[in-house]
């Protein structure tokens, strides 16, 4: 009988070791696929700003993927199927960096001859009022930016949206949209 227990007791030992084995070896995987995973170390996408030669047209860099930036205070910019997207710290008209690069491929559209049309959205916490004066002075800065890189004042159109309080939560809704129209 005591054979018989002291195998039982050793099959059981060596089940509770394998089984703690295939669970760190299941977590030592997951930690290093987190570590190394390619995509996060991938960039959504390179934007090369180079100097033109003399004599020759300056080139716009050109975004073709999904880009975002964000800076930990809550602004950021987001570039999606051509509409630039600015999102703004609460109470706050300041764009977050890459505000320029984000917006190559609104001037190089505006350089093929369309314009691009700049609307402002708010949160819907706080006084409306303040809110709208907010949403319009953050749509101002990205014109300004706009025409600070170039781009005509006649071809940049500032439209008020019929409504103003954004969609989605607080941080989605304090934003400025760029787009381009015919």
């Amino acid at each position: 009988m005591s054979d018989d227990d002291s195998q039982q007791n050793f099959i059981i030992g060596f089940v509770m070791a394998l089984i703690a084995l295939v669970i760190f070896f299941v977590v030592g995987i997951v930690l290093w696929h987190k570590g190394h995973n390619p995509a996060a170390a991938k960039p959504a996408a390179a934007v090369t700003i180079s100097a033109p030669a003399p004599g020759v047209a300056p080139k716009v860099a050109e975004v073709t993927e999904t880009v975002t930036v964000t800076i930990p205070d809550g602004a950021s910019v987001r570039v999606v199927d051509g509409v630039v997207s600015f999102y703004f710290a609460t109470g706050s008209a300041d764009l977050a960096p890459g505000a320029a690069e984000a917006l190559a491929a609104v001037i190089k559209g505006v350089e093929s001859g369309r314009k691009a049309v700049i609307s402002g959205f708010h949160d819907t916490t706080g006084d409306a009022a303040i809110n709208e004066q907010l949403a319009k002075k953050r749509a101002e800065m990205v014109r300004d930016v706009l025409v600070g890189l170039g781009v005509p004042a006649a071809k940049v159109d500032l439209q008020k949206p019929a409504v103003t309080a954004g969609t989605g939560n607080n941080a989605e809704a304090r934003r400025v949209e760029v787009k381009l129209v015919d």
